[in-house]
């Protein structure tokens, strides 16, 4: 029982820094052209 008292704020602490992670990446643009780098490969220059 005692380590619930450890584990529920760990795992609290590592969702929110993965939601930070993720806001992150969105904020920072990583998600645009994502159709663009699929197809860069297909293109003759």
């Amino acid at each position: 029982m005692d380590i619930l008292f450890l584990l529920i704020p760990l795992s609290v602490g590592l969702v929110l820094m993965i939601l930070g992670g993720l806001w992150w990446a969105i904020d920072r643009g990583q998600f645009e052209g994502v159709e663009q780098e699929g197809e860069r490969i297909l293109r003759n220059d």
